[in-house]
């Protein structure tokens, strides 16, 4: 018996004011893109008849324009979890037109469970094939894991089958489907190492609960990469030579790390200049996200195998990858983001994390979400998963941004999503401020030593001010957010005049 077609309209239908839907995906990849671009356009037909039409969205991280940045700019949204890095979305977030809930991805489809954010109602899931088995149905997850297996287990009203042929069927057997136990009736997470498979290739549910299958033809909304720009190339090299380094001196063992590099433009280039590295030897990743560069590191045979949510990749990439499926499916795997967002795994098998700070503050500590402590700019994402649980925890960053009016080393972080117990090293184009075995003040002279030149005498002085405070860690409150001050008021840090703000 066929599952009933319906088309993306019909499904956006289903879905009434004050519902909740759970969506598949992690970044752009692998989300349902007709569904949510139809809900938004019910929802400005409603606004426009004066009726209310508000939903909760639950992700297993971003997504793309077709669902955060339509469903907001359509007002479509109260709250929404875990992730975002949509500029519209972000927009509408700073201006408080919706409730956002920042969360650790890897706790996602836990507090799911818990109940803790609310029921979901629908789950919308895309899916490169569908089976049914009895009566049971299996759903071929596309580019991405998420929390998939949750909120389909969990939607109250039913399921909704996004169909997209832009995906191989090809690519069935490329994940590996497992949800973790409630509480207190846990187990073990069995994975040891990176290629481990312990779940299903599918998402079985019963047959009848699927509601209606959509058939499609689009694209993942995937974002393209900046190349590699000499900032990026030298942060890649010193990351290499610190691992190097740490691996000679047997701080790191002979056989390696397991690589693990968040989501952008600068994580993509630093994971491909470890891979350009020749001394740098053959590694596996586990990771939330993997990007262009390890996928042809993996071709390279520098990648030995990779672990990951979510293939967040350029379309082209994608392509490659299901047109050469035979040559990845033994070496790539996709798992829900509970699963490789895992602490429990992630401390098991030793991972080197390398995420990017927006700014880190000379006691080691990071912002990585929010500009001046109070725009949202990106969710904190996987990183404080990896972070707090690698066996070597590295954030990467440039020393300034907006044409070095912003120093990324600051006196004191406007925003702290790492604190520094969990961070080992801050590497930007200008060294390593490694910060294992040393006190606060030590702290800050490494990290000084990482600033940009224009900046350092500026840190320099706010250290001798702060002196006289005393106390374990030297801070000066009047002065502590002097240069975030100077940017919002004057446009650059470089103007920060201390006696403005000494007491």
């Amino acid at each position: 018996m066929e599952f009933q077609r319906i088309t993306a309209a019909e499904a956006a239908a289903l879905i009434q004011n004050g519902q909740t839907i759970g969506l598949s995906g992690f970044t752009p990849a692998g989300v349902p893109k007709c569904t949510p671009a139809e809900i938004a356009k019910k929802a400005t037909a409603e606004h426009a008849a004066g009726r209310p039409f508000k939903i909760s969205v639950f992700t297993g991280a971003s997504t793309g324009q077709s669902c955060d940045g339509d469903l907001s700019n359509a007002d479509a949204i109260d709250f929404r979890a875990p992730y975002t890095t949509n500029p519209d979305f972000r927009k509408n977030v700073n201006e408080n037109r919706l409730r956002y809930s920042d969360l650790n991805l890897s706790n996602m489809a836990t507090q799911i469970r818990q109940g803790y954010l609310g029921q979901v109602n629908w789950a919308i899931i895309e899916a490169c094939a569908i089976e049914r088995v009895g009566n049971k149905a299996h759903i071929y997850l596309t580019a991405a894991g998420g929390i998939s297996p949750t909120v389909c287990r969990l939607a109250t009203e039913g399921i909704i089958v996004e169909l997209n042929a832009f995906h191989s069927p090809k690519s069935k057997g490329i994940h590996d489907v497992y949800e973790i136990e409630d509480h207190p009736y846990r187990k073990p997470v069995m994975i040891t190492k990176a290629s481990d498979r312990i779940g299903k290739p599918y998402v079985e549910v019963d047959a009848d609960r699927i509601v209606g299958v959509i058939e499609c033809n689009v694209p993942d909304e995937a974002r393209g990469f900046k190349d590699p720009d000499a900032v990026t190339c030298q942060i890649g090299q010193n990351v290499a030579d610190f691992l190097l380094d740490n691996l000679r001196s047997g701080l790191i063992p002979k056989s390696f790390l397991n690589l693990q590099s968040g989501v952008g433009s600068g994580a993509n280039a630093v994971l491909g200049a470890l891979g350009q590295c020749p001394e740098v030897p053959d590694f596996n990743i586990y990771t939330e996200v993997l990007q262009d560069a390890p996928v042809g590191l993996m071709k390279q045979g520098r990648v030995l195998s990779a672990s990951t949510c979510s293939l967040t990749v350029t379309n082209d990439c994608l392509r490659d990858i299901y047109e050469n499926i035979d040559f990845f499916k033994d070496k790539l795997v996709l798992r829900p983001s509970e699963i490789s967002n895992s602490p429990e795994v992630i401390s098991r098998i030793g991972v080197c994390a390398l995420n990017t700070a927006i700014e880190c503050d000379l006691y080691g500590h990071v912002n990585s979400t929010k500009i001046c402590g109070t725009k949202m700019m990106n969710g904190i994402g996987g990183s404080a998963d990896f972070a707090s649980s690698a066996y070597l925890s590295i954030f990467t960053c440039g020393s300034t941004t907006k044409g070095g009016a912003i120093s990324s080393i600051v006196p004191f972080a406007s925003h702290i999503d790492h604190t520094n117990h969990y961070i080992d090293a801050v590497i930007t184009e200008y060294g390593v401020a490694d910060l294992r075995h040393k006190s606060d003040m030590q702290k800050a002279e490494e990290l000084i030593k990482v600033a940009h030149p224009d900046y350092r005498p500026m840190l320099k002085d706010y250290l001798k001010f702060a002196q006289k405070r005393g106390g374990h860690t030297h801070h000066e409150l009047s002065a502590a957010f002097a240069m975030h001050d100077t940017f919002i008021r004057k446009g650059d840090m470089r103007l920060t005049d201390w006696a403005e703000y000494i007491k």
